[in-house]
């Protein structure tokens, strides 16, 4: 389908970067830095060498998303979901969170995971389809993967009310004090679930921050159509306070998460952090874009790129030179081929294993499926 005939049949969409006079920013398109009466102090003891570390993992982050993509064109992977645009939101929220924090994701969030320091063959294994979830949850805190959209809103919430229940918010002990966090889309933002679960988390004051990177176009729709205000603004209507936050700014996506931690942890109930964002490649590989949105959108939303504004700050700030973006790009290098090395080397897990996690102890429903499917698989060996 052409540009032409894609504008004519979207929906109007908000002008590109347009979040409104509301939307918290620290570090402009252009990368110079910009003060917030509210939000400078979450930033404000961040060391070069913090934001050096930044920078890298937004290299590395985007080179695990191309890595990703690339292995599923290749016929390496079933599906590949693609994070590319929204690095910054990932980052800056993942970096702001405590080890004993929990996240709850959606299938996307290869970025807070990395942070979280899984590791990154997790989600090749998943979508590779050699384990059934890739990692216990337990380890960093990051729960699986969730494929149903919005169902995670609920699963967080439970644990949610079930921290506030165990006494571990509000008691002024940092290493006791606990919240929980729930990535969505904005496309998710119109389940059922979710609203289900704000209702949830507000009448039980529980300690979780809802985060929507609004990426302007969930699978086939824009934003436009799924809601008639912005999206931060809903959460008033369920009796808690909404944040938007530039999406491609590291500084202010970690700055606002931070605070809305805090918030949570301390028992103030739930927040809902709007990171305005964008989804520049496809929803998932299944997906392609070109059939609903215009080009030169995308081309425009590249300007606002986050590893881009970064770098501009810490250059002209004098905290990095070529030889640091150097080093970066070549560490990029070497992580990309020891995940194609590591994806490639994956085992395929035998079929009958699918059924050995469904339920903690055996059911006789499981056994019998389980049978039928050793059955037909001998079928073959017997046929030849």
């Amino acid at each position: 389908m052409s540009d032409k005939a894609v504008a004519e049949r979207q929906e109007p969409t908000p002008s590109v970067g347009d979040g409104g006079p509301d939307m918290i920013q620290l570090l402009t398109p252009e990368g110079q830095r910009v003060s917030h009466p509210d939000y400078d102090k979450y930033v404000e003891n961040l060391t070069a060498d913090d934001l050096r570390s930044f920078y890298r993992d937004l290299v590395l982050i985007r080179r695990l998303d191309a890595e990703g993509y690339a292995l599923q064109r290749q016929g390496e992977l079933g599906l590949w979901p693609s994070l590319l645009g929204q690095e910054a939101a990932q980052v800056g929220s993942g970096r702001a969170l405590r080890p004993h924090d929990f996240v709850f994701p959606t299938y996307r969030e290869h970025g807070v995971g990395f942070v979280r320091g899984m590791d990154p063959q997790s989600s090749l294994q998943l979508f590779r389809g050699v384990s059934q979830g890739g990692w216990d949850p337990k380890e960093n805190n990051f729960h699986l993967y969730t494929i149903v959209i919005g169902a995670q809103a609920l699963h967080a919430t439970g644990y949610a009310m079930g921290v506030k229940m165990d006494g571990n918010v509000g008691t002024g002990d940092p290493e006791r004090d606990t919240a929980v966090i729930c990535y969505f889309g904005d496309g998710a933002s119109s389940q059922g679930d979710v609203s289900e679960a704000f209702v949830y988390a507000a009448s039980f004051d529980a300690p979780v921050v809802f985060f929507c990177q609004n990426n302007q176009w969930a699978i086939s729709e824009p934003v436009t159509k799924q809601t008639r205000i912005p999206l931060f603004q809903r959460a008033r209507g369920f009796g808690f306070p909404g944040l938007r936050v530039d999406g491609n700014d590291i500084l202010a996506t970690y700055a606002v998460t931070k605070h809305c931690l805090d918030m949570a942890r301390s028992g103030n109930g739930p927040v809902l952090v709007e990171a305005y964002t964008y989804r520049m490649g496809a929803h998932t590989t299944a997906d392609d874009p070109t059939k609903y949105r215009i080009s030169a959108e995308v081309e425009q939303w590249k300007f606002r790129d986050p590893i881009l504004r970064l770098k501009s700050y810490l250059a002209h700030e004098g905290m990095a030179d070529e030889s640091f973006f150097k080093a970066v790009d070549e560490e990029a290098d070497g992580f990309a081929a020891e995940l194609r090395a590591g994806c490639l080397s994956l085992e395929t897990m035998p079929g009958h294993t699918m059924w050995d996690h469904a339920y903690a102890e055996d059911h006789p429903v499981m056994e019998a499926e389980r049978a039928a499917f050793l059955a037909y698989q001998a079928s073959f060996e017997e046929a030849n």
